[in-house]
């Protein structure tokens, strides 16, 4: 019996979360919304950044919403992406294949350095948030943008 108490009590203490020295809050409706920068975006893209990299996690996290018809140029990621579909229904992308669809629950990862693009389909929105890691400073080179051919091929 002592040994199945030292047991249970060395699982929970095992099992318990580590209290972080300082813990952050980002409560919902705080955080800022804005435009999806022509230059990287066709159509109407809306962007809320979750946290931005720190010395501690090399990754950056923003939700991304793809009104109808909307997406992002193509682009790469020097450290990978993920996408996780929270919203509508998309497609993605990579050069040289064909495009799928994407809906909620659906996670995407994009490998390091694969030229892809993503974003809404033409008739419904969507929405994913997008987890990119960093290397060196840097987490998207974006390139040139989604031709309407390209969007609607199959």
């Amino acid at each position: 019996m002592k040994n199945l108490l030292v047991t249970a009590t060395l699982f929970a203490a095992l099992a318990s979360p580590v209290l972080a020295d300082k813990m952050e809050i980002s409560p919902n409706g705080a955080r800022k919304t804005a435009l999806g920068p022509q230059a990287n975006f066709t159509g109407t893209v809306m962007v809320e950044s979750y946290f931005g990299a720190n010395e501690d996690l090399p990754q950056t996290g923003a939700l991304v919403t793809f009104l109808p018809g909307a997406r992002s140029a193509w682009h790469t990621h020097p450290a990978g992406q993920t996408l996780i579909v929270t919203s509508g229904t998309g497609w993605v992308n990579e050069e040289g294949g064909k495009k799928h669809e994407i809906k909620p629950g659906d996670v995407v990862w994009c490998p390091p350095n694969v030229k892809h693009w993503h974003g809404a389909t033409s008739s419904t929105s969507m929405s994913h948030i997008a987890l990119s890691n960093v290397r060196e400073g840097k987490n998207v080179t974006w390139m040139e943008k989604v031709s309407d051919e390209q969007y609607n091929a199959p």
